[in-house]
């Protein structure tokens, strides 16, 4: 595998930014890993931080430059700071930065298939909320969009009673009233999917340790998705909202990814 920190600036947030790419690289003598390519153009999964994160928190806290080589895809992983993945109430543009100008630079910089069935999108956390928000608003872009111990219900974050912390969450989405029921809440987004008869729903992917904080709204979302019939694998089991618990699943997350067989 090659990794690259590419440093770019960003016409839609007006500032210079950064993601962590790993390319796939055919290898046989390579100690330890063996790498693997695709004829053409990578599959890519766009692979999103959390809150406190960065660009740099996946190669940092897990191996998966490692999990990624046997199955020849390119993963890209962007910087968004503390943005929620929106077009914030008070701040930059960052879905549009996600969802258009990331994927148009990073096709142009490295050979990164530009086919739906080649794109794939994760993230932990706020990345999970925001990995969703791109499959289900975008399903004509997207596969495939998985989530691990997502901020599922945005809403419900504002019930904490933090007070610094529901400031913040107002200048991302405006009130709890503007944010239900509007692009931002993935309830509604959801339910929107699944009354389009002229969208194909990517498959969807959710987990949650069931000692996680965020347990609660991964199971409403999840009773939410599967009441109006669209297509969910979720998984359960014992763990909190840790990096020991994200670095065994995002390595179920790449088997269960609908990769080309050409692999």
């Amino acid at each position: 595998m090659a990794l690259i920190q590419c440093d770019f600036y960003s016409e839609v947030l007006g500032l210079s930014s950064t993601m962590n790419v790993i390319l796939p690289q055919a290898t046989r003598s390579q100690i330890g890993m063996e790498g693997k390519v695709t004829g053409g153009k990578h599959p890519t999964l766009y692979l999103l931080h959390g809150l406190s994160d960065d660009h740099s928190i996946w190669l940092r806290r897990t191996s998966i430059e490692r999990y990624a080589a046997e199955y020849g895809i390119a993963v890209v992983m962007p910087a968004a700071h503390r943005s929620f993945y929106t077009d914030m109430k008070q701040g930059g543009d960052y879905f549009k930065f996600v969802s258009e100008e990331l994927p148009q630079l990073a096709e142009s910089f490295f050979p990164l298939s530009d086919r739906r069935e080649d794109r794939f999108v994760a993230g932990l956390s706020m990345g999970g909320y925001g990995a969703l928000k791109l499959g289900l608003r975008l399903p004509d872009r997207y596969a495939a969009a998985a989530s691990l111990s997502g901020a599922t219900d945005a809403c419900a974050l504002f019930e904490r009673g933090d007070v610094a912390y529901t400031q913040e969450l107002e200048r991302i989405f405006g009130t709890v009233e503007e944010l239900r029921g509007s692009d931002n809440d993935l309830f509604h987004l959801a339910e929107q999917l699944a009354s389009a008869t002229d969208k194909e729903a990517p498959q969807l992917y959710q987990c949650c340790g069931t000692e996680d904080f965020l347990y609660d709204h991964n199971i409403r979302f999840r009773d939410h998705v599967k009441g109006l019939g669209l297509q969910l694998t979720y998984e359960e089991e014992p763990g909190e909202h840790e990096w020991g618990y994200w670095d065994t699943k995002i390595q179920r997350v790449l088997e269960w990814l609908p990769l080309r067989k050409s692999v």
